[in-house]
């Protein structure tokens, strides 16, 4: 059984108007302490081999080379070299991803970069808080081209506030003609305590919808696999530790705000950055929240997550006693399907997953 492993950077250089991550602006005065505590945090972790790697955040391409080197290295130290990954990913935001950085990162062995662009059309980028403009984005992405890196995820936001059906499709063209190895196309979602839920912002959802239909058709006319609910990629390009998530496969996670999943116990650490390094520091654990699901409760995450896969999931005998009635319930309305021995979301379910979903968490429906 492979085993994914995953570090949080937390810092950002702005706070997004739509982020509900554990992450932070003004604080890049503790990534060096950060950095130290989360080689405290590697040398204690459980012994295992990772196959996938993967740095998220908060901005990790917010980190100077020196600090990315720094990084690589305690990587190495503590699980080999960042080559030896099957697959080893990256987020960077275009405003902070230099040349020299791309070459520390290409020199450490990282094969995979995944670059928030999130909107093509400058206004729209503004509206989302973000730092970046859209020539701050294709420099960035030619020069990661440029570096050697030939695995490139880009993410696209539907259903920006003001944005138009026709703005959204010029920039997913746009994006389309750059022919990125991999593009995860997300419905915005406004989440509690994000600027843009204290603003009472509300998604047009038809409109939405709508997007989200068409990404769905342009995409893979333009020879993009649809294999997760929001992530496209050209063939072979399937992002390897997202898709080990969906499968409900185990991690580590190191830093604040990271989850693990190891036998069968999901933990978080502490999303607060002083936080965590005062707990690594002091010799305590940063974990503020661990639960193990079994049961009902077990097969219902294994199902939800499984079915975010668009070739869906083959069901035990287990899932079909705890779950066929819900399961039909699905089938009736249209959103799922039977397809040989598998189930899987229609077209229609897979903008409607939440409904689905909600029948697999608990409480459950009696």
């Amino acid at each position: 059984m492979t085993t994914g492993l995953y570090f949080h950077i937390s810092f950002c250089k702005q706070k997004c108007n739509y982020c509900d991550f554990a992450s932070f602006a003004g604080r890049e005065n503790l990534i060096s302490a950060y950095l130290q505590a989360l080689d405290k945090s590697a040398a204690s972790a459980p012994k295992r081999e990772f196959s996938t790697l993967y740095v998220g955040g908060g901005t990790p391409s917010l980190l100077s080379a020196g600090q990315l080197e720094e990084l690589c290295t305690l990587i190495a130290r503590h699980f080999g070299p960042v080559s030896h990954f099957e697959e080893s990913t990256i987020e960077a935001n275009p405003e902070s991803l230099t040349a020299e950085k791309l070459a520390v990162l290409k020199r450490a062995g990282f094969n995979r970069i995944s670059m928030g662009l999130q909107s093509f059309n400058d206004a729209e980028l503004k509206t989302l808080g973000r730092v970046h403009n859209v020539q701050t984005f294709l420099s960035a992405y030619a020069a990661a081209w440029k570096a050697g890196f030939t695995n490139i995820n880009v993410d696209l936001i539907a259903g920006v506030p003001g944005q138009s059906l026709q703005s959204f499709l010029d920039g997913l063209q746009k994006l389309v003609d750059l022919h990125p190895e991999h593009l995860s196309v997300y419905g915005l979602q406004i989440e509690e305590g994000t600027p843009f839920f204290e603003r009472g912002i509300v998604c047009d959802q038809l409109l939405m919808r709508r997007m989200l239909e068409e990404a769905h058709t342009r995409l893979q006319a333009a020879g993009y696999h649809h294999y997760e609910i929001s992530n496209f990629a050209l063939p072979g390009r399937e992002a390897k530790h997202n898709t080990h998530y969906w499968h409900n496969g185990e991690y580590l996670g190191l830093g604040s705000g990271a989850a693990s999943y190891l036998g069968g116990v999901r933990s978080q650490n502490t999303d607060d950055v002083a936080d965590f390094i005062a707990r690594i520091n002091a010799g305590e654990s940063p974990i503020v929240y661990s639960e193990k699901l079994e049961g009902k409760e077990h097969e219902g995450e294994n199902l939800m997550l499984g079915l975010r896969l668009l070739d869906g999931i083959e069901l035990t005998p287990v899932q079909e006693q705890l779950f066929g009635k819900d399961i039909e319930k699905h089938i009736q309305s249209g959103l799922l399907e039977r397809v040989g021995k598998k189930v899987k979301l229609t077209l229609e379910g897979l903008f409607l997953a939440n409904e689905v979903f909600c029948s697999f968490v608990a409480p459950f429906d009696q």
